[in-house]
C-alpha cells in the first residue's frame, strides 16, 4: 500500500537518517509548473521515497480521516420494538442517533472499595463473583436475583430485582461491574451492570455516563450502547463552521463536540462541548434571519409611500386624544420606511393599551393617501371585530372600512370583494379569509399583521402575495405581548422592532391580588357586586384546560351556568368562547360594550383587543395554568376608563409568578421574569412565542453566544452575502437545512 509522504517545510521530504541530502531537481518545463500550481504546491509521492504517485495510485490510497458523510445515512442498529421506539424520537441513521444529545450524565468516575460503602450510598464497584441464585419474591410471580461478589476489601450481596436472566449472564468467577445502592445487611441493589470481559466495561457503570431522552420500547441504556457502537461514525460529521470563526470565538471542531457530549471526561468538557453546538444553533438561526431581511430588502421592491399628508394630517387634527412620545417616534420611524422602495418590515410590540392600534391605523392610512390600500389580518374572528370597532371609532368616518371574516354573509362578501378589487375600498380588516384565492387587491401597499405569531409563515406569505406583481407589501407586525430582548434576537432577527412603552395619559394602574380559599372567593363576588351596584361590570376568565378550545368553551358555559343561579343571580350573565357562533359572539360583546349584562364569562379569547373602558373588574380562574404574559394581558381588559380597578386571581399566592404578576406592573418586566421563571422548553414554545425549538441552546442562559452569534452572521452576510464562497458552502447549507434560507419561510 502506498500513502502520501509525510512533508516538511515547503512540501519537502525530509532526508532519511543517516544518508545524504538529494540532489537539488532540475528546473522543470512550463507545463510541469502549472500542474505544481494545480496540487497547491506539492505532488504525492511514495512514502520516503521522491517518485511520484500516479493518479490511479492516488485515489487507491484508504482515507483515514477525511469525513465520509455517506456512512451516517446507513440505517441505525437496532431491530424489533427498539427500532420503532427509536424512530418516534427521529432516530433512523447513524447520524440521527449521533446527533441524539443526552442530558444530566450521571458521575460514576470512581470505584469505590466495598468495604468503604455505607447504608444508602450510590457507588461503582467492581467485584467478582462467587455464586448466583434466583429466590422468589413474596409475590410469587417476582423473582429476585442475588449474587455472591467480592472484592480485595470484602464480601456483599448483589441484588436485581424482576430480572431473571441476568443470572444467565453471569458465570461464577466473572468480573463485573456494578453501579447501585448499598442497603442494609451489606445488599447491594443495582441499577447497572457489565461484565468486565465482554469488551463493554465502562459504558454504563464507569465515567462520565450520559442519559439519553428515551421513549416505550427503547431504554437510555440501549441507547448508550448503540451511540457506543457507533462511536467511530464521528469522524464522518460535517463542520459547516469555518476555521476562522472557530478560533475566533475559541471553538473546538464539531466532531470533537458531539464525542464530549456523548463520552465527556468532566463536566466542564461536556459543557464547552454544549457551547460550541449550542452556538452553532444560534449562527445559523440567525443566518437565516439575516438573509431573509436583506433578500426581502434587495431583491423585492414595495411602492414608495410619501407623506402627502391629505389624509394622515386631517386624522391627526381629529383625534381626541394626543399621541405620546412613544407613538410619535414610531410614527416617523415608520414614515421613512414607508417612503423607500424597500419593503418594510418593521414589529411593533407593546404595553398593553399603549395604542397599537393607532399606529397600525397610521401606517394603513398612508396608503389610503396615496392611492393604495392597506389589510389589517387578526388571528380570530371576536379580535377582528374589536379592531373593526376600535379604527371604526377612530376614523369617525374620515375613510370607510370593512370587515371580512368566515362569518361575513355571501352577499356582503362579494361586494366588498368587489370593492377591493376595483380599488374603491381602501381599507379592509379581516382573519384568514383575507388570504383566500378569490380575495384580489388592486393596489395592495400595506399589511398589519396583529398577534402575528399565531400565524404560519405560509399565511403570512400568501398575504404578501396579495401584492401587484414583482411588488411586496410594506408590512406591520403587532404583538400585545412585550418580548424580552433575547426572544426578540431570535424569533424576530428578521424585523426592525419598535417599542410602545408610554401609556395614553388617564390610564390608572389596576391593583392586583392573589387570593385563595373559601373566604376569599365570597369576598371576591362580594367586591364585584359592589362595583356592578356602583354601574360598573365584571369579567370573569375561565381557566385554560390542555389547549383545548372545546374543553374551555364547556368550562365557561358551565360557569356562566353556575354564576347566573348563584353569585350574580340578580344581574345579567353573558357568556363567550372560541367555538360560539359569530353572530352570537358578537350579540354577546355588544351586549356586555353597551352595559346591558353586567358580567362576561369568558374564556382567554378576550385576552387581547377588548376595550370595554366601564369594566372594573377582572377575575381569572385556576391563575396557575397560565403564563405571565397572558395574565398581563387579560388584567389589561380593565383600567381602561375613568374608574379604579382591580385584577383578582384566583390560584396559590407562594408560586413565584402569581407573585410576579401581583408585584408588577410593567409589561417588559414580566417579560423578562418569564424568561428567568420558565425551562427553555416552555418559553420557547409555539403557543407563547412561536420560537423553534432550540435543541442545545438555552436562553437567556446563551444570550452572549446569540449576540455573538448575531454579530458574526452580519459580518459574514456584509462579506458574502450568498454565502458562495468555498468556505462558507457547507455553512448556508446547514442553515438552509435547519431554518431554511433566504426568501424560503422559517420553519414554524
Amino acid at each position: 500500500m502506498v500513502v502520501p509522504a509525510r512533508r516538511g517545510v515547503g512540501g519537502r521530504v525530509p532526508a532519511a537518517r543517516g544518508r545524504p541530502p538529494a540532489a537539488a531537481p532540475r528546473p522543470r518545463p512550463a507545463a510541469r509548473r502549472v500542474r505544481r500550481r494545480h496540487y497547491l504546491g506539492a505532488i504525492p509521492t511514495r512514502f520516503a521515497e521522491t517518485q511520484e504517485l500516479g493518479r490511479d495510485e492516488a485515489l487507491a490510497v484508504p482515507l483515514r480521516s477525511l469525513p465520509r458523510p455517506s456512512r451516517l445515512a446507513a440505517e441505525v442498529d437496532l431491530r424489533g420494538q427498539a427500532r420503532t421506539a427509536a424512530a418516534a424520537l427521529g432516530i433512523e441513521t447513524v447520524g440521527d442517533l449521533l446527533e441524539h444529545l443526552p442530558h444530566s450524565p450521571r458521575d460514576r468516575r470512581e470505584r469505590r472499595p466495598v468495604a468503604s460503602l455505607a447504608p444508602e450510598e450510590d457507588a461503582t464497584v467492581e467485584v467478582v463473583v462467587r455464586s448466583v441464585a434466583v429466590r422468589p419474591m413474596r409475590n410469587r410471580r417476582q423473582r429476585r436475583v442475588e449474587a455472591r461478589v467480592a472484592d480485595e476489601s470484602g464480601p456483599m450481596v448483589a441484588v436485581w430485582f424482576n430480572q431473571p436472566w441476568v443470572a444467565e449472564r453471569l458465570g461464577v468467577g466473572a468480573r463485573v461491574l456494578l453501579h447501585g445502592r448499598m442497603k442494609r445487611r451489606q445488599q447491594f441493589w443495582v441499577d447497572a451492570y457489565e461484565v468486565v470481559d465482554g469488551g463493554a466495561a465502562g459504558v454504563h457503570t464507569l465515567g462520565y455516563v450520559p442519559v439519553y431522552p428515551a421513549a416505550r420500547g427503547i431504554t437510555p441504556e440501549r441507547l448508550r450502547e448503540a451511540v457506543h457502537r457507533a462511536r467511530e461514525r464521528l469522524r464522518d460529521l460535517v463542520e459547516p463552521l469555518p476555521a476562522a470563526l472557530r478560533a475566533a470565538e475559541r471553538l473546538p471542531d464539531r466532531p470533537a463536540a458531539l464525542a464530549a457530549m456523548h463520552f465527556p471526561e468532566d463536566e466542564d468538557e461536556r459543557e464547552a462541548a454544549r457551547r460550541r453546538l449550542a452556538f452553532e444553533e444560534l449562527l445559523l438561526l440567525e443566518l437565516a434571519l439575516a438573509a431573509r431581511r436583506r433578500a426581502r430588502q434587495e431583491e423585492l421592491r414595495a411602492r414608495p409611500l410619501e407623506p402627502t399628508g391629505e389624509v394622515v394630517d386631517r386624522w391627526l387634527a381629529a383625534l381626541p386624544f394626543a399621541p405620546t412620545a412613544d407613538q410619535a417616534r414610531a410614527f416617523a420611524r415608520i414614515d421613512a420606511e414607508l417612503a423607500r422602495e424597500r419593503p418594510a418590515q418593521r414589529l411593533v410590540m407593546g404595553e398593553v393599551g399603549s395604542g397599537k392600534t393607532v399606529v397600525a391605523l397610521h401606517a394603513m392610512l398612508r396608503a389610503v393617501e396615496n392611492g393604495a390600500q392597506a389589510a389589517l389580518m387578526a388571528p380570530t374572528e371576536t379580535l377582528a371585530e374589536q379592531h373593526l370597532a376600535t379604527i371604526d371609532r377612530l376614523l369617525d368616518g374620515l375613510v370607510p372600512v370593512a370587515l371580512l371574516t368566515g362569518s361575513t354573509p355571501a352577499g356582503r362578501r362579494r361586494e366588498i370583494l368587489e370593492r377591493l378589487a376595483s380599488g374603491e375600498l381602501g381599507l379592509v380588516v379581516g382573519t384568514h379569509a383575507l388570504i383566500e384565492p378569490a380575495v384580489e387587491f388592486r393596489d395592495l401597499a400595506v399589511v398589519v399583521i396583529d398577534e402575528q405569531h399565531r400565524f404560519g409563515v405560509r399565511q403570512r406569505a400568501a398575504l404578501d402575495a396579495k401584492a401587484a406583481p414583482g411588488h411586496a407589501p410594506h408590512a406591520l407586525h403587532l404583538t400585545a405581548t412585550p418580548i424580552p430582548r433575547t426572544l426578540a434576537l431570535t424569533l424576530y432577527g428578521d424585523l426592525e422592532v419598535t417599542e410602545l412603552r408610554e401609556l395614553p395619559a388617564g390610564r390608572k394602574p389596576v391593583e392586583t391580588y392573589v387570593v385563595d380559599g373559601a373566604r376569599a372567593r365570597a369576598r371576591a363576588y362580594e367586591r364585584i357586586r359592589e362595583e356592578i351596584a356602583a354601574g360598573r361590570q365584571c369579567f370573569v376568565v375561565c381557566p385554560l384546560v390542555e389547549e383545548s378550545e372545546a374543553l374551555q368553551a364547556r368550562a365557561a358555559t358551565a360557569e356562566a351556568e353556575r354564576l347566573a343561579r348563584t353569585e350574580f343571580k340578580d344581574h345579567t350573565v353573558e357568556l363567550i368562547h372560541g367555538q360560539m357562533p359569530a353572530a352570537r359572539k358578537a350579540e354577546a360583546m355588544r351586549r356586555f360594550a353597551s352595559g346591558e349584562a353586567d358580567v362576561l364569562v369568558a374564556t382567554s379569547v378576550i385576552e387581547v383587543g377588548i376595550d370595554v373602558p366601564n369594566a372594573t373588574v377582572m377575575l381569572i380562574e385556576d391563575a396557575e395554568r397560565y403564563g405571565l404574559s397572558q395574565l398581563h394581558q387579560l388584567r389589561g381588559r380593565v383600567g381602561r376608563g375613568e374608574h379604579d380597578s382591580l385584577c383578582i386571581l384566583f390560584g396559590d399566592p407562594s408560586l413565584p409568578r402569581l407573585q410576579a404578576i401581583a408585584r408588577e406592573r410593567d409589561g417588559f418586566r414580566l417579560a423578562e421574569i418569564d424568561l428567568e421563571l420558565r425551562s427553555e422548553g416552555q418559553i420557547l414554545g409555539t403557543r407563547q412565542h412561536g420560537l423553534p425549538d432550540f435543541r442545545v441552546a438555552r436562553l437567556p442562559g446563551d444570550l452572549r453566544l446569540l449576540e455573538a452569534a448575531r454579530d458574526h452572521a452580519e459580518a459574514l452576510l456584509e462579506h458574502d452575502p450568498a454565502l458562495a464562497l468555498p468556505e462558507h458552502a457547507l455553512l448556508r447549507e446547514a442553515a438552509a437545512e435547519r431554518f431554511g434560507w433566504a426568501t424560503e419561510p422559517i420553519p414554524a
